[in-house]
C-alpha cells in the first residue's frame, strides 16, 4: 500500500515543477498551465464515487491495481503530446484511471488492519504519497532540466508500470470485504446519511481546504524561484520539492499522536503548523522559505492523515463511500484552489497567494477546533 501511495502522488503530481517549462514552451499563462494539475485532481475527483461502486462489484484489489495500470499507460502517452491541449486531456483522462486507487485504499486499510494501530497504517500509506509526490517532483524537474520534459514523462510513466506490476504481484486480498451489488439509490441514501453525521462533513472540508492549500503552494512557488531576485533553474527549484520528505516523517507520527491522544487533540496542531510554514515563505531569504515550505508539508501530511483516518471512525457502515466522498472533496479542493491561486497571483505575485492561502487555513483551524468538540464515536 505504501508503493501504491507512492506511485499515486508521483504519477499525479511530477508534472508540477514543470509548469513554468509548460508557459514558456506552449505561451500559457501560469493559471493556464496549472491545468496539468487541475484537469487530472478535477477528473479524479469527479471520478472516486464510480470506482468506488466498482470496487464494490468487483473488489479492492482488481481496481486498485488496473487503476495504476491505466495511469501508468497515459503517463506514457502524454510523453509524445503534439499540444498544450492533448496534454490537459491526456491528464484529465490520467485522473479518471488513477481513482480506483485512492478510491478504494483507505477503505482496504480500515477493513484489514487492527483498528488499534489503524491510524500509524494510514499514516504509512500517506507516508508512501508524500514520497511519491517528493520523489516524482524532484526526478522529474531534474531529467526535464538536463533532457527535456518528454523524456521526464517517459521515465515516469516507466516507473510507475513497474510500481503498478509489483503492486498487483503484492498486493494480499481483502480478508474482510465480500463483493456486493450497489445501486444508485442506496449510494445517495449512503450519502445523505454521511453528509447529516455531525462530524462527517467538517472533515471533508477540512481535505478540501488542507489540499487546496498544499497544491497551490506548490503551483506557483516554483513560479516564485525562477523570476528574479533568484532566477533558479529546474534543477535548483526541485530542491525545494525535497522538502516534501517532512510528511514521510509527519504521517506516521502523527498517526501514532492520534492513536494515543485522539485525533480531536491534535488536527487543530497540524493546522496551525500550515499557517506558521505559510507566513514563514513570505521572507526573502531563501533558508526561510525552505524552512516554511518544510513546516507546511509538515502540516499537511499529518493533517491529512489523522482526518482520513478519522473517517473510519466516524463512518459506521459504507465506509469505502466515506471516503470516495472525502477525496472528492479533498481532491476539488487541489483542482479549484489550484486554478483560483492563479489569479491571485497574477494579482499581487506571491503575496497575493499567501494571502488567499492564510485565509483559508484559518477557516481550517476554526473547523478544526470545531470538531474538538465532537463527542468521540467508534464504529463498530
Amino acid at each position: 500500500m505504501v508503493l501504491g501511495g507512492f506511485a499515486t502522488f508521483a504519477l499525479l503530481y511530477g508534472m508540477q515543477p514543470l509548469m513554468p517549462a509548460f508557459s514558456q514552451q506552449f505561451h500559457v499563462s501560469p493559471a493556464a498551465a496549472s491545468g496539468v494539475i487541475s484537469a487530472a485532481t478535477g477528473a479524479m475527483a469527479l471520478s472516486l464515487i464510480p470506482a468506488s461502486l466498482l470496487a464494490n462489484r468487483f473488489g479492492r484489489k482488481t481496481v486498485m491495481s488496473v487503476s495504476l495500470m491505466l495511469s501508468a499507460l497515459l503517463t506514457l502517452l502524454s510523453a509524445v503530446a503534439v499540444d498544450f491541449q492533448q496534454l490537459v486531456i491526456l491528464r484529465a483522462l490520467l485522473g479518471v484511471a488513477l481513482a480506483g486507487l485512492p478510491a478504494v485504499a483507505m477503505a482496504y486499510l480500515s477493513e484489514e488492519i487492527d483498528p488499534d494501530v489503524l491510524g500509524r497504517a494510514i499514516g504509512l500509506y500517506i507516508a508512501g504519497n508524500a514520497l511519491g509526490g517528493m520523489c516524482g517532483r524532484f526526478a522529474m524537474a531534474i531529467l526535464a532540466d538536463h533532457f527535456s520534459w518528454r523524456v521526464a514523462t517517459l521515465v515516469l510513466g516507466g516507473a510507475g508500470l513497474l510500481s503498478a506490476i509489483e503492486f498487483w504481484r503484492s498486493l494480499p486480498e481483502s480478508r474482510n470485504f465480500q463483493p456486493s451489488g450497489v445501486t444508485v439509490k442506496r449510494t445517495m441514501a449512503a450519502a445523505r446519511r454521511h453528509f447529516s453525521d455531525a462530524g462527517l462533513p467538517w472533515l471533508f472540508l477540512t481535505g478540501f481546504i488542507l489540499m487546496g492549500c498544499f497544491v497551490s503552494l506548490f503551483n506557483y512557488l516554483a513560479y516564485r524561484l525562477a523570476a528574479a531576485p533568484y532566477g533558479y533553474s529546474q534543477s535548483q527549484i526541485s530542491v525545494i520539492y525535497s522538502l516534501n520528505a517532512a510528511g514521510i516523517v509527519a504521517s506516521p507520527w502523527a498517526g501514532r499522536l492520534a492513536d494515543r491522544f485522539g485525533r480531536r487533540n491534535v488536527l487543530w496542531i497540524m493546522a496551525l503548523c500550515m499557517l506558521a510554514g505559510l507566513v514563514l515563505t513570505l521572507a526573502s531569504p531563501i533558508a526561510l522559505i525552505y524552512l516554511g515550505t518544510a513546516v507546511f508539508s509538515f502540516g499537511f501530511f499529518g493533517g491529512h492523515s489523522i482526518a482520513s483516518s478519522w473517517l473510519g471512525f466516524r463512518a459506521v457502515r459504507n465506509k469505502a463511500l466515506a471516503t470516495a466522498l472525502y477525496l472528492s472533496i479533498y481532491y476539488l479542493g487541489s483542482s479549484c484552489l489550484g486554478s483560483v491561486t492563479g489569479f491571485m497571483w497574477n494579482w499581487a505575485q506571491w503575496n497575493g497567494v499567501v494571502l488567499l492561502l492564510g485565509v483559508f487555513l484559518l477557516a481550517s483551524f476554526a473547523v478544526a477546533l470545531k470538531l474538538r468538540k465532537l463527542a468521540p464515536r467508534l464504529a463498530s
